[in-house]
């Protein structure tokens, strides 16, 4: 097929695949779209030169194919030094990385949807890329409150007016405004974030959640529930109704007189 036929028939083809084009709410709707799109058209369209359609070609070829190697890992990289506030500058945006990291230098690998920071031979956190095409609003700051943890474990206080903590789970940040208000609360709160080091983070969640409903926000109860969970024991309370054969016929009185008459006793004043 010569080369000015190929261009033609890839405009006609556009043109047929656009035409009918709904809005999306993001590119990934769009993608979506698209490839279901270039299938029904695959399925409509004849191939041209062989028999049948496009799709049928297409499924008589694949039985032919090799097995596809590895993708190739195609990123862009860049040097990077880590601010004394944990954070990377690309692309007129900051993004956060783990505190350990602060004031060294690291590896930024730029993939079109997503920013990987490599340093010491191992991947140390990822973010999505934020992409701003106009040049007239501020830079935005992507944080991971997760790489804050080793900050606020040595200053507590940290917390109540860190930014990066402002976009904790719902739960988490319930129970950081019921313990911050009692002193110790900061330091109890930090105690209970550094549980997701070492326990799934979905399941320190459901024992803070648990906690406040049953209104007990304490780390205490807090880490009575997570232990449950972990040894999958039972989280729900007990039924301590008393069998009707155990009910007391007359409740118990609260009648000091009773203790006063106990100790002088016939006239005698015995040992309080």
């Amino acid at each position: 097929m010569e080369k000015g036929q190929v261009e033609k028939n890839v405009r006609d083809a556009r043109s047929r695949m656009w035409q009918v084009m709904p809005t999306f709410p993001d590119l990934d709707a769009l993608n979506r779209w698209l490839e279901e799109r270039c299938k029904t058209l695959w399925v409509e369209t004849a191939h041209g030169g062989l028999a049948g359609s496009i799709a049928d070609v297409w499924e008589d070829e694949k039985a032919s194919l090799m097995p596809l190697a590895t993708a190739f890992d195609g990123y862009v990289e860049q040097s990077k030094r880590v601010s004394p506030t944990c954070l990377i500058t690309f692309d007129r945006n900051r993004y956060s990385v783990p505190a350990s990291f602060a004031n060294r230098p690291v590896s930024l690998h730029i993939y079109p949807e997503r920013l990987v920071v490599v340093a010491e031979g191992r991947v140390v956190c990822e973010h999505r890329r934020i992409i701003e095409r106009s040049h007239r609003l501020p830079g935005r700051v992507i944080y991971d409150w997760h790489h804050y943890l080793a900050v606020v474990q040595r200053k507590p206080g940290a917390l109540r007016n860190g930014a990066p903590f402002v976009e904790m789970p719902e739960a988490f940040r319930q129970l950081q405004d019921k313990l911050l208000r009692k002193p110790g609360g900061d330091r109890e709160m930090v105690e209970i974030l550094s549980l997701v080091l070492h326990h799934d983070e979905q399941v320190v969640l459901c024992a803070v959640d648990m906690a406040l409903q049953a209104g007990v926000p304490t780390k205490t109860h807090v880490l009575n529930l997570l232990h449950r969970l972990v040894d999958g024991t039972p989280t729900d309370q007990p039924d301590v109704t008393p069998p009707s054969s155990l009910v007391l016929t007359k409740e118990p009185e609260a009648n000091v007189a009773r203790y006063d008459g106990l100790r002088t006793s016939g006239g005698k004043r015995h040992a309080s």
